[in-house]
């Protein structure tokens, strides 16, 4: 049993693994059949409501089963030691559907020549995806994906309490992660609707899971998190204007 749990971990990881990998490439739009802009272009109204539906669907999955409540249900049904990797299963199976069923909205809001300017887009959107990956690894990326969990149930060890570290990014920012998936989303030397859409959606999704996780961060701890949000910035390098309450 404790070995199957390890084969599910890893196999939710894969899954992962892939999606990320099609993710990068759905945004950017090279390398894979189905990309932000492919397909046949239908009627913009109609591609707004089913892309919102879709990013609504990836939000509310994403939010609400990384919430301690949900969690503390959902563990009566799910193993404690996969209740990561379920999540992660979950959230990659959520944004695979978001990437199979987006409706494109091809026209163009800006594009810049091929150039030193497109050159230095492109590289401000692989600087963006490798401040994702690298945030992950600061932060323990084996706990975040669920496979560290299994691995210790099958050694049959217990994980210490989390503890609070700023390593490297989160010295500066308190969310790098998140800032480098936003500045891979409009880091677009040919930037269409459908590609503007989905950033300025993903970035009022950001703004708004960062509320809720803060929110959990300052109960698990306390007077270190408040400290620590008083004085770096959420997304941006500059500390915040005033103290939060």
């Amino acid at each position: 049993m404790r070995w199957l749990a390890v084969i599910y971990g890893l196999f939710a990881y894969a899954i992962f693994f892939v999606t990320f990998l099609w993710s990068t490439a759905f945004v950017g739009g090279f390398g894979v059949a189905k990309t932000i802009d492919s397909g046949p272009a239908g009627p913009l109204i109609t591609a707004l409501v089913v892309d919102t539906l879709l990013l609504v669907v990836f939000a509310v999955q994403h939010s609400l089963m990384a919430r301690p409540a949900f969690k503390s249900w959902w563990t009566r049904f799910v193993p404690p030691p996969v209740e990561r990797s379920t999540y992660v299963l979950a959230a990659s199976l959520a944004l695979l559907l978001l990437m199979s069923q987006w409706r494109p909205m091809p026209d163009v809001v800006w594009s810049v020549p091929a150039g030193p300017a497109a050159t230095a887009i492109w590289a401000l959107f692989w600087f963006g995806w490798a401040t994702v990956l690298l945030s992950t690894f600061l932060i323990n990326h084996f706990d975040l994906f669920g496979l560290r969990q299994v691995w210790a149930y099958r050694r049959r060890r217990e994980i210490p309490p989390s503890d609070f570290r700023t390593p490297l990014f989160y010295r500066v920012v308190r969310h790098p992660l998140y800032l480098g998936f936003v500045i891979s989303f409009f880091a677009a030397p040919t930037m269409s609707q459908g590609r503007l859409f989905f950033a300025l959606a993903t970035t009022a999704y950001v703004l708004i899971a960062i509320q809720l996780e803060e929110r959990d961060l300052i109960t698990v701890f306390g007077d270190r998190y408040r400290d620590y949000r008083a004085r770096v910035g959420m997304l941006l390098p500059i500390p915040p204007l005033r103290r939060p309450r």
